[in-house]
């Protein structure tokens, strides 16, 4: 391989030297002569002692120095190669092509591997991601508070999340939180009202697992969470922003491992003294601990038994899960520093907007559509007016079958009817005022009728909870009903005011949802509900509410016994086998215990074995429904 670039001009090789002309030979061979002593980049100092024969009018340098294969000029004029002819004496080589020099060109024309004289094969030259223009600028050196909060927040993680979530997940986020603080501080970002809504509503998600016993409550709850908290560090206020923002946090996890190690090895060794400082003083602190917490421990029974329920209980055998924990909660607290340092701008990522159509071709469609929703709900009002006998009167069905027919076609139609929207709002004509005037025409009608099918859907919900009772899957997805009926009505605030805040106020909207559904404690209005209709002399599936969560406990202790022990016999198996420290007991858990201890359930399971399907006794059914139909395919 050459040492030196091609040129467009293909000086000749050395074994074949150029014949100079006739008055500049003397001058030429003089100067071979002496080329040993010149140092190799002295080409310019060689180049003004040369005979003065006019040379060749002078090219642009980018076209000199681009080889022979490229068709495209760098971006930047490179200097010239030295002139061939001074050094064309057999046996002499031209000078090398200086490093810095021959790297810039091979960057210019794209070269993916360089060599240089006496140098080793260079790594390929990276080239920018999809993502390049959307990346800020380089975070500035982690500061030692960045770094002490992302240490606490490991430290907290191995010691309190290796045994169930409750309160210590809010422990836990807390240094995280702090640490994003002090990296947004450190790079010069200010909060704004945005991201204190979504940082306030992510810590307040996070307060479900401390209060509920509920695993998916609390794992919808500690989703949203992560995805508030990530739109806190981006400040995302688009569609794609605002979607992308919500798991954007993941995208710092390697640059986040790389910042902080960059910035711990320098901070350690511009200040290993107060390093060793801070070892020595954590030694002696945790060793007073150790020494004076046995005496006053073996002092006191009382005080003993208070401090083994504050200290975590780690052993050997938890080590490896205890590493992965401390390595998480690390790596998890320089992700968030990092992103709130220098957020990825996932508002640059844009759509194309989709090409407007005719305002006939727009929309005749949608007015199709308006008029059938508008059929079909002059029939629904009927029904939601008239209740069960009307709805026997009108379709002949009685009400079991009335109660399982239509709901689930109904939040069908309301999700493809959002998804209606978004396509005709991508395609709607934008000509100007009458145009915007037509949009609102035609869609303001179509979503004030999609609230009427969402009142209907959760009208017939309503039918077929009180024809068989309440569970986990239909509030799930009568709350997501409801759900959809307020990003219908803040489609239409949109279309009023605005639509600048939509996507980060069906954002909150979601959010919001969540948090009030995990409040609300499902488990425990699944019981409740069910208690109710027992209550009022109509069957209960007690295979069914036994293997509800701890949150149901207050409400199964109201029913009658052998009803009541039936209900409550796993769940009190499970609560009396589990030895959660406090720190992940939820407060439903807590009750629980309190209410299963002062009465707990004794009935054995043969008892319970005499029970029917519907609860109760075979001679105790005089007044209790007859011929009730128990298949229930959801």
């Amino acid at each position: 391989m050459s040492d030196r670039p091609s040129t467009e001009s293909g000086p000749p090789e050395p074994s074949e030297p150029s014949e100079p002309s006739e008055p500049s030979k003397a001058s030429t061979t003089s100067h071979a002569s002496n080329a040993s002593a010149a140092p190799a980049d002295s080409s310019p100092t060689r180049e003004s002692q040369s005979s003065p024969q006019p040379s060749p009018s002078p090219q642009p340098s980018a076209e000199r120095t681009a080889p022979a294969t490229e068709t495209a000029a760098p971006a930047a004029p490179l200097p010239p190669d030295p002139q061939p002819g001074l050094y064309a004496t057999p046996g002499d080589r031209p000078p090398a092509t200086p490093a810095y020099l021959h790297a810039q060109r091979q960057r210019a024309h794209g070269a993916q591997q360089t060599w240089q004289p006496g140098r080793p094969w260079q790594p390929p030259i990276s080239r920018p991601g999809a993502t390049a223009k959307l990346r800020p600028a380089a975070p500035p050196l982690i500061r030692p508070a960045v770094l002490w909060a992302a240490l606490a927040t490991a430290v907290l993680s191995a010691l309190l999340l290796g045994d169930g979530l409750g309160v210590n997940l809010l422990i836990v986020a807390v240094p995280a939180a702090l640490a994003a603080a002090f990296a947004a501080r450190a790079a010069g970002r200010r909060p704004r009202p945005w991201t204190a809504t979504w940082a306030v509503g992510g810590l307040a998600l996070l307060a479900v697992p401390a209060l509920r016993d509920a695993g998916w409550p609390t794992f919808l709850a500690v989703v949203s969470a992560f995805a508030l908290g990530s739109l806190a560090l981006h400040g995302s206020r688009s569609w794609l922003g605002v979607l992308m923002g919500s798991v954007g946090t993941l995208d710092s996890v390697v640059p986040g491992i790389r910042w902080g190690w960059r910035g711990l090895r320098e901070r350690a060794d511009g200040s290993r003294g107060r390093w060793g400082t801070a070892v020595r003083t954590t030694a002696v602190a945790l060793g007073l601990l150790v020494v004076f917490g046995t005496l006053f421990a073996g002092a006191d029974a009382n005080f003993a038994d208070l401090l083994g329920r504050l200290t975590p209980d780690v052993t050997i055998v938890d080590g490896p899960l205890r590493t992965f924990l401390f390595l998480g909660g690390l790596v998890g607290a320089l992700a968030a520093a990092r992103t709130a340092a220098a957020p990825v701008r996932w508002d640059g990522l844009t759509v194309k907007a989709g090409k407007p159509r005719g305002r006939t071709e727009w929309a005749l469609p949608l007015i199709v559509l308006d008029l059938l929703f508008a059929a079909f709900i002059t029939l629904q009002l009927v029904v939601l007016l008239g209740g069960y006998d009307k709805a026997h009167e009108e379709t002949g069905l009685n009400h079991a079958d009335y109660a399982r027919q239509g709901f689930w076609q109904l939040l069908w139609a309301t999700l493809l009817t959002l998804l209606v929207i978004a396509l005709a709002m991508r395609w709607a004509p934008r000509g100007g005022s009458r145009d915007r005037t037509l949009v609102r025409a035609v869609l303001g009608p179509l979503c004030v009728l999609t609230l009427v099918v969402v009142a209907s859907a959760l009208r017939r919900m309503d039918l077929y909870v009180a024809e068989y009772g309440l569970t986990r899957l239909r509030i799930s997805v009568a709350a997501m009903e409801l759900w959809l009926g307020v990003v219908i009505v803040l489609i239409l605030a949109a279309g009023v005011f605005g639509a600048r805040f939509l996507p980060r106020a069906i954002a909150v909207s979601a959010g919001a949802a969540v948090l009030a559904f995990g409040l609300v404690s499902p488990d425990a209005v699944v019981a409740e509900q069910n208690v109710h209709r027992f209550e009022g002399r109509r069957p209960i599936d007690l295979d069914y509410l036994k293997d509800l969560s701890a949150d149901a406990v207050p409400a199964l202790d109201k029913l009658p016994e052998p009803q009541r022990s039936c209900a409550l016999r796993v769940i009190q198996g499970e609560l009396r086998n589990t030895d959660s420290p406090w720190y992940a007991t939820s407060w439903g858990e807590a009750r629980a215990e309190e209410i299963l201890r002062k009465r707990p359930a004794t009935t054995e399971r043969r008892s319970c074995y005499a029970l029917g399907t519907d609860g109760v006794r075979e001679g105790e059914r005089d007044g209790y429904e007859q011929g009730h139909d128990d298949y229930d395919p959801y």
